[in-house]
């Protein structure tokens, strides 16, 4: 059995917890539990997710998207019972945001070259990663693979360059990154989703775009932490799946 204070001080220091400023209050949000046997690993902090813990016997629950968030006026109307669920079923919660985006070892924008066996160069708009492939390929033909690789229904926007040499990858929602993209000269952006008003941009800015869904995007980065948690503590772990299809 495994402390849960250990694992805590060893992701806060591992995942650079308080060096990053985030809109999301990261680390240790609800103590519940003393001690870890099994680790539930999930994106969002909701009930579903916290209901198919408790059925899995999980002490703690590593999400991306917290419960708590600076600045949210009037939460604690939503926030109140589920802290109480999990009170009541002895399961911590602890959230990584920004710090998972990041992380230049297991955060989700990382991941996702991996996948694309591609060697990220640089940050990208402070939580992104741009990089070059080594020769040009099809905007269809990389969304192909990102599709079978991450499990996903990609969406190919042809808005500027076919063949790809540059490109970027902000995991969730990476409309705020056009800017960014354009500067940067970037021939692909790589996102979860993109809005209405992102489109227009990016159209206008001939900037081709790939979305695989806010969602998938960003299950890559806490599995990554569950492998990490399973070999520097030989915790069980197990991922909870819980997709929104956006």
């Amino acid at each position: 059995m495994v402390k849960l204070n250990s694992v805590v001080k060893f992701l806060n220091r591992e995942l650079k917890i308080k060096s990053i400023k985030d809109e999301s209050k990261n680390g240790l949000q609800v103590r519940a539990s003393n001690e870890i046997k099994k680790v539930g690993l999930s994106v969002d902090a909701c009930m579903d997710v916290f209901e198919q813990a408790r059925k899995l016997n999980c002490d703690l629950i590593i999400v991306h998207h917290g419960l708590f968030w600076k600045g949210a006026k009037g939460a604690e109307i939503l926030t109140k019972p589920k802290v109480k669920f999990l009170k009541k079923n002895k399961i911590s919660v602890y959230a990584a945001h920004l710090p998972l985006d990041k992380h230049f070892k297991y955060g989700n924008n990382v991941m996702l070259f991996k996948m694309l066996s591609i060697k990220p160069k640089e940050i990208f708009d402070e939580v992104g990663y741009l990089g070059y492939l080594k020769k040009t390929r099809n905007v269809n033909s990389i969304a192909k693979e990102l599709e079978s690789k991450l499990d996903a229904r990609c969406k190919v926007w042809r808005l500027g360059k076919i063949k790809i040499r540059k490109l970027a990858i902000v995991s969730g929602s990476g409309g705020r990154s056009i800017s960014e993209a354009v500067k940067k000269k970037v021939d692909l952006l790589i996102t979860g989703e993109i809005s209405h008003g992102s489109y227009r941009l990016a159209k206008d800015a001939r900037l081709s775009m790939i979305t695989a869904g806010h969602y998938k995007t960003e299950t890559v980065g806490v599995k990554e932490v569950g492998r990490l948690l399973e070999k520097k503590f030989n915790l069980k772990t197990v991922f909870i799946d819980n997709p929104t299809g956006m």
